[in-house]
């Protein structure tokens, strides 16, 4: 007996050994977790990604401000009479800067213009295409563009323009004929976000100049130029007769100045002094001098020529100046535009470079002034975008680029016609085709149900004067047929019996009793939650 006590004895002791192990080791699990997180912190659990519910797909191209529409080429009026090679022959010139630019940047918002690098596809086909008629060029837009019918948001025509490059006589020096300086730009003239020796300079925004070694004020304008402000600084390219020649000169952003020796000086824009263009014909236009229907460049020019006085007064009422360089072109050659290749005549357009790519094709359509002032002839063309202007501004707005000389002149300075705008997008931007990927948006309810539950916003109430607890009672007033009866018994104040309110919802011409919101929920996280990441926090200070 003695020896099976002693034995039991034993077998218990060896039991409750086994249970202060188990519960020592339980008692410490946690530690060990805690440990093993600190040297093996990789192993933490990731939190899982919520996946949305449709897919990331590409949204149609947006053009700010505008309404576009897919057109079957079979709609556009004088599509196909029109000369399509020589509007290829100016695509194919436009093609040599874009193919030469480098791989568009991998954020999107580095390009906001909707067609971005597009281009680059129809001008790969093109370098490698045969095409030398008519036909073959028009089969070749035909496929590799979409046309759109383009125009500002709520109107359904566009509006164009002309310019042309003048031929100015002049000087390199300064003679009593030839006395007005035409100005390279200066060294103090500073834009924002551009070197000081940048080939060129935007059109727009604002240019100083600097005073000491830090301050920045205004650039000089127009008046204080023609006063001299930075003459004698070695600036003058060369001399021009009048200061009428050197403002049509600048509104053209390029000239054609024949010196006395024979030769031929080529200038082309190169800055501004930061000021908008304020349009002097429009001037003349309010002031009642040249009727509207009238305003030409020649009725310009005429006029400041009979007025010396008031020319020098209107010319001044513009600010803007424009600087310009020298370009080494040969008489033969056309001038060259902002996207640094030489212009069409009839085939290059300035368009908005805010919205546009240069290289993209535009077939405007619509009757202009060509033959006379009163001549309606019909304009159906296909053009390439190839320059810009500060006056140019809109997705359906283009200057028409006449070339150089007397006659191109007079027909562009006449134009001033609202035309109907096809622009040609790139296949690979179809919008009807991206358009038929997106998901649609959930049902609208029925007129039923949203007059049983009309949406109240509690905020746009307080900002009225009106209690969040009362937003029903306001929403019904406001809903009610306006009676006969004075505003004040109209609508149910606080203090009026809720007996009242129903039964003004019974008549049959009152509104349907509103369902306020309910509150938003407050955002609590639970407590497990709060100690886990408390927890979690106590272990990220401990490593």
């Amino acid at each position: 007996m003695a020896r099976e006590a002693l034995t039991n004895a034993r077998g218990v002791k060896r039991y409750a050994i086994a249970f202060c192990v188990i519960a020592l080791a339980l008692s410490l699990a946690p530690f060990a977790a805690i440990a093993a997180r600190k040297l093996h912190p990789a192993r933490t659990a990731e939190p899982a990604h919520r996946h949305l519910p449709y897919p990331a797909l590409e949204w149609p191209f947006q053009l700010s401000g505008s309404q576009y529409a897919p057109v079957a080429w079979a709609d556009i009026a004088g599509w196909n009479d029109d000369d399509h090679f020589k509007a290829y022959q100016a695509f194919r010139i436009s093609c040599t800067p874009i193919s030469a630019q480098r791989d568009p940047p991998a954020d999107p918002k580095g390009d906001p213009r909707p067609l971005g690098g597009s281009l680059r596809d129809p001008c790969r086909a093109a370098r490698v295409a045969d095409i030398s008629n008519g036909a073959r060029a028009r089969a070749f837009f035909e496929e590799h563009f979409l046309p759109l019918r383009i125009s500002r948001l709520g109107e359904d025509q566009g509006f164009v323009t002309g310019y042309y490059e003048p031929i100015l006589d002049g000087s390199r020096t300064q003679t009593e004929i030839y006395n007005v300086p035409v100005y390279r730009r200066p060294s103090n003239l500073f834009v924002r976000g551009f070197k000081q020796d940048a080939p060129s300079l935007p059109n727009k925004g604002e240019v100083f100049r600097k005073i000491g070694r830090r301050k920045l004020v205004p650039y000089y304008d127009r008046a204080a130029i023609e006063d001299g402000a930075i003459a004698g600084r070695g600036l003058e390219i060369c001399w021009l007769k009048s200061q009428t020649d050197l403002l049509f000169a600048q509104i053209q952003g390029s000239a054609r100045v024949r010196l006395e020796d024979g030769s031929t000086v080529r200038i082309n824009y190169d800055a501004h002094n930061g000021y908008p263009y304020t349009a002097v014909g429009r001037i003349l236009i309010d002031r009642g001098i040249i009727p509207k229907e009238q305003m030409s460049m020649q009725k310009i020019r005429e006029w400041m020529e009979q007025n010396p006085d008031g020319a020098n007064e209107l010319r001044r009422q513009n600010r803007a100046y424009v600087f310009f360089r020298v370009v080494p072109l040969s008489d033969k050659d056309e001038a060259v535009g902002a996207q640094g290749v030489p212009l069409t005549p009839g085939r290059s357009i300035a368009v908005d470079k805010a919205l546009h790519v240069y290289g993209t094709p535009f077939f405007i359509e619509g009757e202009l002034p060509i033959e006379s002032e009163q001549s309606k002839t019909p304009f159906r063309r296909l053009m390439i975008a190839q320059d810009t202007g500060s006056a140019i501004t809109g997705p359906a707005r283009a200057d028409l680029y006449f070339g150089a000389g007397v006659d191109a002149g007079r027909v562009s300075g006449r134009l001033k016609n609202n035309m109907r705008f096809v622009i040609l997008v790139p296949k690979s931007l179809d919008p009807a085709a991206r358009g038929r990927k997106m998901p649609l948006p959930d049902a609208r309810p029925s007129a039923k149900i949203a007059r049983l539950f009309p949406q109240v916003d509690p905020l746009k109430d307080q900002k009225n004067g009106a209690k969040p607890a009362d937003a029903s009672q306001a929403s019904s007033a406001k809903d009610a047929p306006k009676t006969a009866e004075p505003a004040g018994n109209a609508a149910a104040t606080p203090a009026q019996p809720a007996t009242a309110v129903a039964q003004a919802s019974t008549t049959p011409a009152a509104a349907a009793k509103t369902v306020p919101l309910p509150e938003a929920r407050p955002n609590i996280a639970p407590a497990r939650v709060v100690h886990r990441h408390h927890r979690n926090y106590r272990v990220h200070r401990g490593r």
